[in-house]
């Protein structure tokens, strides 16, 4: 046995197609036997699955469930949610060796597909090509792997819950803020999540809906914000935080209803962090204007420029041991109190910290700016 995938679906940072037509169950399955094959010989034995909204994702889950255990790998099914939160799975249990997220990420509700971390690194580039040439071959392991569930939003929205420790509650208590899911796989945590924070809170589109009937779930494409604009205006909040549809890339305005474009948010949580984490490495892609690199360096930072990618980047913070970084796409990738993964929910709460700290308010901090 073996399999063949479509070329187009083998990228650099991910696996991505066009369910019945480029992306089927088979190819599931035959990620999960490659990808549990590459884990058995790493001498891993536990995978970690979540999935997002689509309504391909409960299909694709399950074939590749199927194909992981096939392979003689143990599964944590860790159910719906974020991107984030099957990082958060990975990252935080000692006996997950690896994690696949199903998710289509912000493009159209017939695509889907998968992103992977491997023994704690980015699975990316000659990683996913490796994939296809295992299945290709059909070099596959064989076992019977055992299936476990794993519920884990409630100790996802808690360890988020720590960006805020330690700060004064007055300031966070004065905090109105808008909040726009868009029908994304973010909605069920950032619902729990609300219940919990100091301030005033109003949320758009939490209900998860893999269809996006409201608007597409880009939040780096101005029209996508002009729902989070109208309610910002019309409730007079601080500032409005919108996020992807699988929660690992946030998009924000200020409370005059401008936007934060990826490179100011970082120039925002930069100034917070350096006072904290004098001379840190602060990096950003090469996408990002000259005014963060000149705001870093500016507020004692060490500003680096890098190679657009999640993964590029992340292996570059390791690297250099940063404790943050971004991209103009919304990625935001913290490592001081933080695992280092991009995550548009911890990345919101952490504005909201920064502006505490700060004692500015965002639209403040935005006004600042060149």
């Amino acid at each position: 046995m073996s399999h063949s995938f479509d070329p187009t679906i083998l990228r650099e940072y991910d696996i991505r197609g066009i369910i019945g037509e480029t992306l089927e169950a088979d190819d599931a399955r035959a990620i999960g036997r490659s990808f549990g094959t590459l884990i058995k010989r790493a001498g891993g034995s536990r995978v970690a699955v979540g999935y997002d909204g689509r309504q391909s994702s409960p299909m694709l889950e399950h074939a590749l469930v199927e194909g992981l255990t096939a392979s003689g790998c143990d599964v944590v099914r860790v159910g719906l949610g974020a991107t984030p939160m099957l990082y958060y799975a990975e990252a935080s249990a000692d006996d997950v060796d690896g994690g696949i997220q199903i998710t289509g990420s912000h493009n159209p509700p017939n695509y889907n597909g998968f992103k992977m971390v491997f023994q704690g690194r980015p699975f990316f580039g000659s990683d996913i090509q490796r994939l296809g040439e295992i299945s290709a071959a059909g070099d596959w392991e064989d076992g019977a792997g055992s299936v476990i569930d794993r519920p884990l939003l409630d100790a996802y929205v808690e360890r988020l819950l720590e960006a805020i420790d330690g700060i004064d509650h007055d300031a966070l208590e004065s905090l109105k803020i808008g909040w726009d899911a868009g029908n994304g796989a973010a909605g069920p945590a950032l619902e729990k999540l609300v219940t919990r924070l100091p301030g005033e809170h109003h949320i758009l589109y939490a209900e998860v809906d893999g269809t996006f009937p409201n608007h597409h779930p880009d939040p780096t494409v101005e029209a996508n914000l002009a729902d989070l604009r109208d309610l910002v205006a019309q409730n007079g909040l601080d500032f409005g935080v919108a996020f992807d549809g699988d929660g690992d890339r946030i998009g924000a305005i200020d409370g005059e209803g401008r936007v934060i474009w990826g490179d100011q948010l970082l120039m925002i949580y930069a100034q917070d962090l350096l006072q904290r984490r004098a001379g840190a490495t602060i990096i950003a892609d090469v996408k990002a204007s000259r005014a963060l690199f000149d705001h870093v360096a500016a507020h004692g930072g060490k500003p680096v420029m890098w190679k657009t990618g999640h993964s590029l980047i992340k292996s570059k913070m390791k690297e250099t041991g940063s404790p943050l970084a971004g991209e103009m796409s919304g990625h935001v990738f913290f490592a001081d109190t933080y695992f280092g993964f991009d995550d548009a929910l911890y990345a919101a709460i952490r504005l909201m910290a920064a502006s505490a700290r700060l004692g500015q308010s965002v639209t403040e901090l935005r006004g600042a700016m060149p």
